[in-house]
């Protein structure tokens, strides 16, 4: 995806400064700096532990942070009535579904709209009806979560992020769960939800899609942000540093379709 082919991507949307978090003395993130454009989708990449799920529980503060600033479109995210002004415009699709278990999938998306927007249930469920029938699941509206395989589950919980109509969605290694006859049917929904133009971070292990769906790719190490590079750069030349470079040839090798850049192969 060109970021040069994205509308406002250039008009600053998430803005965040400094960002150190704190697990009592273990620091998991180090002065983490980004400036995020409207309509830009970015993948969150690296080793486990190098802070990637952690940034973006921050961003909705269900991770509290210690320094820095996190900016929303001007909002700045903290406790009390910014953090409710936040959570109303930014979705999240965790690992785990989060599905309520007593609920049918049309009750899970038509929920958050009632409860938050103080839509009529009609008119939720009206719309719940449409977001289902967007992510393949139309049959499936009146199932309860146990009685759906992962992977619907996961389109249930993307269509329940998309009721509340977000500017931001945050999507927490959304595959890590699924088996893996089940991880192209999440990622196919998630790619067609970033052809919309709405803002989207995406921790995610699966390079192929990294590569595709993103407009910038964000490499963490240890906390800190390494690189943030255009993928087909990334990808498709060279990562700038040797330690992204490790990381390519460790992850890539046995991909045909992500060939391992050249200059990876030389380093020992």
């Amino acid at each position: 995806m060109n970021i040069e082919e994205k509308e406002n991507t250039s008009v600053p949307f998430i803005k965040i400064t400094g960002l150190q978090k704190y697990y009592g003395q273990f620091q998991a993130l180090h002065d983490v700096n980004l400036t995020i454009g409207k309509g830009q989708v970015l993948a969150l990449i690296g080793p486990s532990g190098s802070g990637k799920s952690t940034l973006v529980r921050c961003i909705n503060l269900l991770e509290q942070y210690q320094k820095g600033t996190i900016e929303v479109d001007g909002i700045v995210v903290k406790d009390g009535r910014n953090l409710s002004k936040v959570r109303a415009e930014v979705g999240m699709v965790f690992q785990q579904f989060n599905l309520f278990p007593h609920m049918s999938a049309l009750r899970n998306v038509a929920i958050a709209p009632v409860r938050v927007r103080g839509m009529s249930w009609e008119e939720a469920e009206k719309k719940a009806l449409t977001l289902l029938e967007r992510v393949g699941l139309t049959a499936h509206a009146h199932k309860r979560p146990s009685q759906l395989s992962g992977g619907q589950q996961q389109r249930v919980a993307i269509a329940r992020a998309l009721a509340m109509e977000p500017q931001v969605l945050l999507f927490d290694e959304p595959t890590s769960a699924l088996d893996p006859e089940m991880v192209g049917e999440v990622l196919d929904v998630i790619q067609k939800v970033a052809e919309t133009g709405v803002t989207m971070l995406i921790v995610t292990h699966e390079m192929s899609f990294a590569r595709r769906v993103s407009d910038r790719v964000i490499f963490m190490e240890q906390g800190r942000v390494i690189e943030d590079s255009p993928p087909d750069e990334f990808f498709g030349s060279s990562p700038r540093t040797d330690r992204a470079q490790l990381f390519i040839r460790s992850v890539l090798q046995g991909h045909g379709d992500l060939p391992v850049p050249a200059a990876t192969l030389a380093i020992e």
